[in-house]
């Protein structure tokens, strides 16, 4: 056996610290399941676009990006530019907490490290933040 080929190459991203592709896409999913069908979220879920079959995809893109895995996302849609991409849509502060109560449960119930999850969660905190374009 080969000495070197002995070691692993340990994980450097959130990407593959989660599992990879195959976390990512659990959490995206996980994610708009919460969407349609906690009665909590319903207005977050009335702003979107149905049926959500294409929104997922997109979204398990983006996070994947997002957290560091291959850059289809925008290789298929340019930047992200997601602020611009949000204006058409009211985005109160109401909507962002509903939209962050749906990823922190995605989120949990994907990742183990809890202590990486919850720095996730304040980084995505702070981007749904910056997506509120209408006060209460």
């Amino acid at each position: 056996m080969n000495f070197f080929r002995s070691f692993k190459k340990k994980p450097t991203t959130p990407f593959e610290v989660i599992g990879g592709q195959a976390t990512a896409n659990k959490i995206a999913e996980t994610f708009y399941d919460i969407m349609e069908s906690d009665p909590l979220v319903a207005d977050l879920l009335a702003i979107h676009p149905k049926p959500l079959t294409r929104i997922r995809e997109v979204f398990a893109l983006y996070l994947t990006m997002w957290l560091g895995g291959p850059n289809t996302y925008e290789q298929q849609f340019g930047h992200p530019r997601l602020r611009a991409r949000h204006l058409p849509f009211i985005v109160t502060p109401v909507l962002k907490e509903q939209w962050m109560y749906c990823m922190r449960k995605a989120m949990f119930t994907h990742v183990s490290d809890k202590a990486l999850a919850n720095k996730l969660l304040a980084s995505l905190n702070q981007l749904a933040e910056h997506m509120i374009n209408k006060e209460e």
